[in-house]
């Protein structure tokens, strides 16, 4: 399992309307191959840059999708509201850790 970061910079006016529109193309996502849930949240210092993560079975089914006519649709309903492009990258899946648990090695899948 990975997750996908896209860091989404939004014209301020438009943070709303973008939050719509992602509502409209979000089940283009959902239907994708390897998808496993998302989330979408503005930062708090930086409302204007919203933060998609994207659970993926791995990094071929986000590739795969991102090389759809689906893909391209989703992009489609939501560019308009870009300030700038967006950025994206890829993490490993891995548990958190909590502060009761003694042994922190398995903190980076180890």
């Amino acid at each position: 399992m990975i997750y996908e970061i896209a860091l989404l910079p939004v014209h301020n006016a438009h943070v709303e309307q973008f939050k719509r529109a992602f509502a409209e193309v979000a089940p283009l996502l959902q239907r994708a191959k390897g998808y496993g849930g998302h989330m979408l949240a503005k930062g708090i210092e930086t409302p204007e840059h919203l933060n998609l993560i994207v659970r993926w079975r791995s990094l071929d089914d986000h590739i795969g999708f991102e090389a759809s006519e689906n893909h391209r649709v989703f992009m489609l309903g939501l560019e308009e509201y870009f300030s700038a492009e967006p950025t994206v990258y890829h993490i490993e899946g891995a548990a958190f850790i909590t502060g009761e648990q003694a042994d922190q090695s398995n903190a980076f899948g180890s």
